[in-house]
């Protein structure tokens, strides 16, 4: 009887070593895992500065997508003064992941001068050509913008359309595509990105060359909160000869 009783007990023992060393050795394969992880956060990281300080173009392992947010809804119309044949040529278009018509190198279309097109590849007619792309950099909120009431949107974005070049057709279009995301925040950072950053984000060739080319990206952020930023300075863009006009909008993340 007292052999039996010893036999369980180291029986019991041995059952209780295993299950420790089974834990050590579950514990430090987790440890490694997250070291692992913590190495490749950290590479990410160094990805982000050595991107955003020299301007090099670093893709994830898709090689498709830039590490910086999607530009929304940018829609062009084109308004020549005689009927015409016009090309459209989006540069970085390895960027775009959305296109209407579809873009393929290049978009060709007979252009009247009431803004009507019709895509020569499909003989569809449209009013607009339209894509979505992601960032080649990161927006941000700067020292100069806007914050503004999430329900004063429709005010707010009627007066600075009319001063950056958008007739009232362009703006109501402008205005309800994005009015439903301004106005569920109670507050929102809103800035109209300058010419020079549109055209390094997404630079695009138009043949023959528009005398006017209005380019209206707008950039905002929702807020819980007001802030305040210096107002930014909106110079009021005339529109002359054949006009290019193109608008979109980023969430700055």
């Amino acid at each position: 009887m007292e052999e039996k009783k010893k036999i369980k007990i180291n029986i019991f023992i041995v059952i209780a070593i295993c299950i420790i060393l089974i834990t050590v050795i579950f514990v430090c394969i987790n440890k490694k895992n997250r070291n692992e992880y913590n190495e490749d956060y950290f590479d990410e990281e160094y990805m982000y500065d050595e991107y955003e300080n020299d301007s090099i173009d670093i893709y994830n392992e898709n090689d498709r997508i830039p590490l910086y947010p999607l530009v929304k809804k940018p829609i062009i119309y084109l308004y020549p003064t005689t009927n015409t044949n016009v090309t459209v040529k989006v540069l970085k278009d390895k960027n775009i992941t959305c296109s209407y018509p579809k873009y393929n190198n290049e978009w060709k279309v007979y252009a009247k001068t009431n803004g009507e097109l019709t895509d020569l590849n499909t003989n569809r007619q449209l009013y607009s050509l339209y894509y979505e792309s992601n960032c080649d950099f990161e927006y941000r909120v700067e020292d100069d913008g806007f914050v503004i009431k999430g329900e004063d949107s429709i005010k707010f974005l009627e007066e600075k359309l009319e001063i950056l070049g958008l007739n009232e057709k362009e703006a109501e279009e402008f205005i309800v595509y994005w009015l439903p995301t301004l106005e569920s925040s109670k507050y929102n950072y809103i800035r109209f990105a300058s010419i020079e950053e549109i055209d390094k984000n997404m630079p695009i060739d138009v043949f023959p060359k528009p005398d006017t080319k209005i380019r209206v990206i707008m950039t905002f952020k929702p807020l819980d909160k007001y802030i305040k930023v210096d107002e930014q300075k909106l110079n009021k863009v005339s529109r002359s000869g054949f006009t290019f006009v193109e608008w979109g909008g980023v969430e700055i993340k």
